[in-house]
This record gives C-alpha cells, sequence and structure tokens, in this order.
C-alpha cells in the first residue's frame, strides 16, 4: 500500500494550466434596471462598462491587469450571439481568470481531450474568453486580459 496521499495532487502539473483567480461573476437578471440600481446604488459599485444590455461592475484587481467584474445580463440578451437562452437559473456564466500562456494551454489540453469550446474576444476592454460547458449545463469562461484593446464599430 502506497503513503502518498495521490487526492491532494494538483491536476494542474498534468494538465500544463492552472486557474489563477475568479474573473467574473454573471448574472442574468429578473429584473434588470432594479438589479443594476441595487449593485450601484446601494452596494455603491463602479460602473466598469454599461453595454445597453450588460453592465460590468468593477470588484477589484485580478490576474495580470484582468479587473474582477460582477456582470448583469438582461433577460433580452440575444442569444444569436451565442449565448445561451435563460434557464432554471439566474446564472450567466462563471468567469475564471488565468494568464495568457495558461488559456492557450487549456485550449491544447481541451483538444487533446476532445472537449468542445468556444474562444470569443472582447476587444472593447482587452480580455479573450475561452467558454466550456460544466456537466450541468452551466458556462464556464477561462478570461486572460492582455490582448489588444480595439474601439468598438
Amino acid at each position: 500500500m502506497s503513503t502518498t496521499d495521490t487526492t491532494t495532487e494538483n491536476p494542474a502539473r498534468k494538465r500544463g494550466f492552472s486557474i489563477s483567480g475568479l474573473g467574473e461573476i454573471a448574472i442574468r437578471c429578473v429584473d434588470y434596471k432594479t438589479m443594476t440600481a441595487f449593485y450601484r446604488d446601494i452596494l455603491g459599485l463602479e460602473v466598469l462598462a454599461d453595454r445597453g444590455h450588460i453592465v460590468f461592475f468593477r470588484l477589484g484587481n485580478g490576474v495580470e491587469g484582468h479587473t474582477s467584474v460582477l456582470a448583469l445580463f438582461d433577460p433580452a440578451l440575444n442569444p444569436e450571439r451565442g449565448q445561451p437562452e435563460a434557464g432554471p437559473s439566474t446564472l450567466h456564466h462563471v468567469a475564471l481568470s488565468l494568464s495568457q500562456a495558461d488559456q492557450d494551454a487549456a485550449c491544447s489540453w481541451f483538444d487533446a481531450s476532445g472537449i468542445s469550446y468556444k474562444v470569443e474576444e472582447f476587444p472593447w476592454i482587452g480580455w479573450r474568453g475561452v467558454f466550456v460547458t460544466d456537466p450541468d449545463g452551466n458556462t464556464v469562461e477561462l478570461v486572460s486580459a492582455g490582448w489588444p484593446v480595439r474601439q468598438d464599430r
């Protein structure tokens, strides 16, 4: 019998990448205006960006320049952008921060493991997200900062 406890072994060593922190909490709102007012006016979170159907609040500094955020999504979010329709939960997705190198390594791991994912760039803020689906159908984004910032047209 081995005396080595493999249950505490860091799986990042095997995969070649490591999650470094929480990037974003995203909520699909039942009442977008009331939720926005609550987080802005009651809790006093700073509005990082208001994109019309999504408002981003600054939570704090994250990994390699990625600002941790709370995002509120209007329930009328257009699913043609690839976002899922509202389900039984108001959770839109969870974003986990990692470095660009670890994000690239995650994509390589997913490719080698046959795991489907989608990459989306957010040039207005210089982020790139890699989206996967967990076993319960929740969207998980692996997000990194430091990508080129470009003005939306």
